[in-house]
C-alpha cells in the first residue's frame, strides 16, 4: 500500500549483541577460568597455640627432674656396692639385668605429664638408669633406650607397665645367661645381648623428704633427700647404703618385727607426694639394739672395701651425724640407730682388719 511503512520485524533465532556478549565472556570463562575468577589469596595456617603451662606444672616439671637427679646419684654410688658384693650378700644375691626402665605412667597425676615433658617419656618404657659394671652396662644399653622386646616377646606399654615387664623378665633372667633384647634408639630397632650379672638384689630408691634418715625392710633400701643433702660426698652416701644393705643382708627388720612398718614408710616416701605427717616420731619403727647395729657396720665396711670405697672415715661421718642429729631428732637416723658411742672402737678395729687382710692379700670376707 503506497505510504504504508512495512513492519519492522526482529527475529527470536537471532541473538541481539548484547546477549552474544554475555555468551562469549560465559564461554571464555567455561574454558579459561583462571582469566575470570578473582585472584585467590592463600592464607598461612594458623600457628598452633603454644600449650598453657601452669605454675602447679612447672613445680611438678621441676620436681620430677630433681628426684631424677638424685636417683641418678644413688644408683651410681650404689653400683659397686650390689656388683661386688654378691658373695656376701648370700640370699640375697639374684641374677639381674642390671638396669631400671620407666615410662610417663610411673609418676602419678601431673607428674606423668612433667615426665614427659622434661624426661621425653611416653607410653613406652626406657631405660632410667643402668648400672656400672653390670651385663647391661657391658652390652651398651643407655639410659633413654625404649624397650621393645626381651626374647622376641613384645614388652608392655602404658599405665602398669613397670610392673608387667618385671612380670616378662623374671622368669627369662632365672633361667638364661643372657638375654636378647629389642631396643629402640634414634628411631631404629637394635638387638643387643645383655649377660646377666649376680649382684645383690637390692632396690636403692630416693625417699622424698628432708629428713635426715634412711630405711631398710629387708629388700629395699630408700635414702632421704635430707640425708643426700647431708653426706654431700659421694663416699658419705656410700656409708649409708652399705650399711642398710648390711642390714637387709642379715635380716635386721625381720627379727624386730619391723618389715611391714619400714616398708609402708618407703612406699610412701618414694612416691611423688608423700605424706610428711607419718614423719611424726620414729613412726612406730623400733630402734636397732647394739649388737645388731655392730653386725651391719661390720659387714658394711667389707663391703664398702670390696666396693673400692674408701673406709678410714666410717666413723668420722656417723660422728658428725649424731652430733647435728642426735636420738632426740626423732624423725632423724640415730633415733633409730643408736649406740654409736658403743660401737666406735669396735668399727676402727674393723677397718684395720681389712686394711691388714688386703695387705696380706686374702679374701675380704668378714
Amino acid at each position: 500500500m503506497a505510504g504504508t511503512v512495512a513492519p519492522r520485524i526482529i527475529s527470536t533465532t537471532r541473538p541481539t549483541l548484547a546477549a552474544l556478549t554475555v555468551a562469549l565472556l560465559l564461554s571464555a570463562c567455561a574454558t579459561t577460568p583462571p582469566a575470570c575468577l578473582p585472584p585467590v589469596v592463600e592464607q598461612a595456617p594458623a600457628a598452633p597455640e603454644a600449650p598453657l603451662v601452669t605454675p602447679r606444672m612447672v613445680a611438678a616439671r621441676d620436681a620430677v627432674r630433681s628426684m631424677v637427679t638424685l636417683q641418678d646419684r644413688l644408683y651410681r654410688v650404689a653400683a659397686p656396692i650390689l656388683i661386688n658384693n654378691a658373695e656376701l650378700c648370700r640370699t640375697q644375691a639374684r641374677s639381674l639385668l642390671g638396669f631400671t626402665a620407666k615410662n610417663k605412667w610411673s609418676y602419678p597425676g601431673e607428674y606423668a605429664d612433667a615426665a614427659e615433658a622434661v624426661l621425653g617419656y611416653g607410653d613406652t618404657l626406657q631405660v632410667s638408669g643402668v648400672l656400672a659394671g653390670s651385663g647391661a652396662a657391658r652390652a651398651g644399653l643407655r639410659k633413654g633406650d625404649e624397650l621393645v622386646a626381651a626374647d622376641g616377646r613384645p614388652l608392655p606399654t602404658g599405665p602398669g607397665a613397670e610392673t608387667k615387664a618385671a612380670a616378662v623378665f623374671g622368669p627369662l633372667v632365672s633361667k638364661r645367661a643372657q638375654l636378647s633384647m629389642t631396643i629402640a634408639r634414634d628411631g631404629n630397632n637394635q638387638v643387643l645381648r645383655v649377660p646377666v650379672t649376680r649382684a645383690c638384689a637390692i632396690r636403692v630408691d630416693l625417699g622424698n623428704a628432708d629428713n635426715v634418715n634412711s630405711y631398710a625392710d629387708g629388700s629395699r633400701v630408700a635414702v632421704t633427700r635430707g640425708m643426700i643433702n647431708f653426706a654431700q660426698t659421694d663416699e658419705a652416701i656410700a656409708y649409708v647404703l652399705a650399711k642398710d644393705i648390711a642390714h637387709n643382708v642379715l635380716g635386721h627388720a625381720a627379727s624386730l618385727r619391723n618389715t611391714a612398718t619400714i616398708g609402708s614408710m618407703i612406699d610412701n616416701l618414694t612416691s611423688v607426694r608423700p605424706d610428711l605427717t607419718l614423719l611424726i616420731g620414729t613412726s612406730g619403727i623400733r630402734p636397732l639394739p647394739a649388737d645388731m647395729e655392730a653386725a651391719a657396720d661390720k659387714l658394711a665396711l667389707y663391703m664398702l672395701a670390696r666396693a673400692g670405697y674408701p673406709i678410714e672415715q666410717y666413723n668420722s661421718f656417723w660422728q658428725r651425724l649424731a652430733s647435728q642429729y642426735p636420738s632426740s631428732v626423732l624423725n632423724g637416723y640415730t633415733a633409730i640407730h643408736p649406740n654409736l658411742g658403743q660401737r666406735v672402737v669396735f668399727n676402727d678395729k674393723i677397718v684395720a682388719e681389712i686394711r691388714a687382710k688386703q695387705a696380706a692379700k686374702k679374701r675380704l670376707v668378714p
